[in-house]
């Protein structure tokens, strides 16, 4: 288990090293209405594969850039995003991150997700606690929907009439204060260190959070599928909180939940 964590740490760190040569003017072409890709995931996305390859040539990987959501046939998988808030930095937002993990039979084993502009590295290990550059994480203890900031994720293009816009708007009455900062994969690792109380998702994909909801769980948070079944990795839609008071909270005023 800690070569599987020792091998996503590099493969992230060299993912953020990958991405940050880019920094500055960039050439971007457009994967969506308003989700922009540039060369940097590419690059960043090969540095992590070659790490992954050398260390594990038989194990099966995912990544964001290939565009596939399912598991190859392989015992193990690594699944990795290169760039997790790819919008924020081209446009020089520095709120972007590597996020590389590894699952078993669909169980996330190992995970790591690292912020190149912080030199933030979070880790995590099935049964072994998440940590922030060597440092052990937990949640905070907030149980009130009242005393909570929350963070969403939201399509890139959202319409008035959507879940998405529905749930922001009530749930926005209850919670302390809300936000959306456009990493995933930052938002479930400030949840683990309790920078944060709480975070959903009804779109997403499995290479967004598959390091981040380990963190959380390894933390003492709580982590389910957005209708509160148990969480399913290749069917990411989640919702996690710091506590299982503030999760019950949240999932009473989020539509089918």
């Amino acid at each position: 288990m800690s070569q599987l964590v020792n091998v996503c740490e590099e493969a992230a760190r060299a993912g953020g090293k990958a991405i940050q040569q880019f920094r500055g003017p960039l050439g971007v072409r457009e994967k969506g209405p308003s989700d922009l890709v540039t060369e940097a995931d590419l690059a960043s996305q090969r540095a992590i594969r070659r790490i992954v390859e050398t260390a594990f040539p038989t194990h099966g990987f995912v990544g964001e850039e290939e565009g596939a959501t399912q598991r190859p046939d392989a015992e193990y998988c690594w699944v990795a995003d290169p760039l997790d808030g790819t919008a924020n930095f081209v446009h020089g937002l520095p709120q972007y991150s590597v996020s590389v993990a590894v699952e078993r039979d669909g169980v996330v084993q190992a995970g790591a997700v690292y912020d190149p502009v912080a030199e933030e590295c979070y880790t995590a290990i099935r049964g072994g606690g998440a940590y922030l550059n060597g440092i052990q994480l937990r949640t905070s203890r907030v149980e009130q929907i009242g005393q909570a900031m929350l963070a969403i994720s939201l399509p890139p293009k959202v319409k008035p009439e959507s879940v998405d816009m529905r749930d922001l708007v009530e749930i926005t009455q209850h919670c302390q204060a809300i936000r959306r900062m456009g990493s995933a994969a930052l938002n479930l690792c400030y949840l683990a260190a309790g920078r944060i109380d709480g975070y959903w998702a009804a779109v997403i994909y499995p290479w967004d959070v598959a390091a981040g909801v380990l963190a959380v769980c390894e933390s003492g948070g709580v982590v389910t599928a957005r209708d509160g079944g148990p969480f399913d990795l290749w069917r990411p839609a989640f919702l996690a909180a710091a506590t299982e008071s503030l999760h019950a909270q949240i999932a009473s005023h989020l539509t089918g939940c």
